[in-house]
């Protein structure tokens, strides 16, 4: 695949380009005879729509290892979550009010627990070690006899750090609580099986492995505990617990991304890896450079850099045409510095000069030359115009 060459796309981590498999897919459902009909009619057209969507579930199922009936479809990581959070809590409030998550997760998690705080829930609210993990210790200490639910990322948006779900998981199976992992940056890149993993819930979105935006799904495990109420009302699809009418071609592309995805996570999987080694030897020499997370617990499809005595947006525009990102994609309009990094035990200075780099299949080693280049001549140019006073300020404060 060829993207335009007005700009070096390394933001993977905000949406992957579509693989073209993928846009075909969608195109055949599109067109004149294609898969375009309520997958909910009864009728012939119908029920081809209906077959397509229960092929693309099985796809998805395939690359988690879970069985079909355990996914719904919604719009995306951020519906899954709320769908998840508010509805496993509210349909469990009768047997406590105490729920639990990390400050490091995404906005679409803290922020629903947060609307669960103002509706009378009790949040603990654990941090992290300097690396960006989750001290099982720390969980344990938090979990009472009333709390439900847990609410931990797999891979961290903006650092790449990998919690270890699967312990995670276990503390929370002991303890008879429900366990939510949103797995937006993992699925489809690194390997998932739900048949061995004690997880009770978790997210996915297509558009983070190569295929369309706008629609992604919701595991639910196969167990008794896990039970959620619905958000939305209306028709009986997805188990009742999201209605609406499906969109066919976007969840005909989530399929094939999920199908490609599957064959080729282990190749994907080397070639980011190639990639990070890469451009973090092109820049972990400039002056005052800071590599946030854990290298030795993250993805590879994630790099983010501090670099001391620099300001974040003007590094941004020195960049162009380089596609990256200052933190999350949801945040990046915000203006101001990474709430995930200070939670590192970062400083502020530190935090606004995060720059993350995220690649994958599509990427190339000359994106990442190109980016080495772009970022090394930025920083110095910003050095070199920078006031004096500034620049002696952020080193004595280092």
């Amino acid at each position: 695949m060829t993207l335009r060459k007005e700009f070096i796309y390394l933001d993977d981590a905000a949406t992957t380009p579509v693989d073209p498999a993928v846009a075909d897919a969608m195109q055949r459902c599109l067109r004149g005879g294609g898969a375009f009909a309520n997958p909910a009619s009864m009728h012939v057209a119908g029920r081809a729509s209906h077959a397509l969507v229960e092929r693309s579930r099985a796809q998805v199922a395939g690359l988690l290892n879970t069985a079909p009936r355990n996914l719904i479809f919604t719009s995306g990581a951020t519906e899954s979550d709320n769908l998840a959070i508010t509805g496993a809590a509210q349909f469990r409030a009768h047997r406590g009010r105490h729920l639990v998550s990390m400050r490091t997760e995404h906005k679409a998690v803290t922020d629903c627990f947060a609307s669960l705080e103002r509706e009378g829930f009790q949040v603990t609210w654990l941090k992290p070690d300097r690396d960006g993990l989750l001290p099982i210790a720390d969980l344990e200490a938090a979990i009472r006899p009333d709390t439900q639910l847990v609410s931990i990322m797999h891979v961290n948006n903006e650092t790449g750090v990998i919690q270890d779900i699967h312990q995670i998981g276990e503390c929370c199976r002991r303890h008879g609580v429900l366990f939510h992992c949103d797995a937006a940056q993992s699925a489809g890149k690194l390997p998932i099986d739900l048949s061995r993993l004690p997880v009770d819930l978790m997210s996915l979105t297509a558009h983070k492995f190569y295929g369309p935006q706008g629609i992604g799904a919701l595991y639910l495990a196969d167990r008794p505990e896990c039970h959620i109420r619905p958000l939305l009302h209306g028709g009986g699809q997805e188990r009742r617990l999201r209605p609406g009418t499906l969109a066919v071609h976007q969840v005909a592309g989530f399929g094939v991304a999920a199908a490609i995805a599957t064959e080729r996570q282990a190749n994907d999987l080397a070639h980011v890896e190639r990639l990070n080694a890469r451009l973090w030897k092109g820049i972990r020499d400039v002056h005052g450079i800071t590599r946030n997370g854990d290298p030795g617990h993250a993805f590879p499809g994630i790099l983010n850099v501090s670099v001391d005595g620099i300001d974040g947006e003007s590094l941004m525009l020195a960049l162009e045409p380089l596609c990256v990102a200052t933190g999350s994609a949801c945040n990046s309009q915000s203006g101001e510095s990474s709430y995930v990094l200070r939670a590192l035990g970062l400083p502020d200075r530190l935090a606004q000069s995060a720059i993350r780099f995220s690649f994958g299949r599509f990427a190339s080693e000359s994106d990442v030359d190109a980016a080495i280049e772009l970022y090394t001549a930025g920083v110095s140019h910003l050095r070199n115009i920078m006031p004096k006073t500034t620049a002696s300020t952020a080193l004595r404060e280092r």
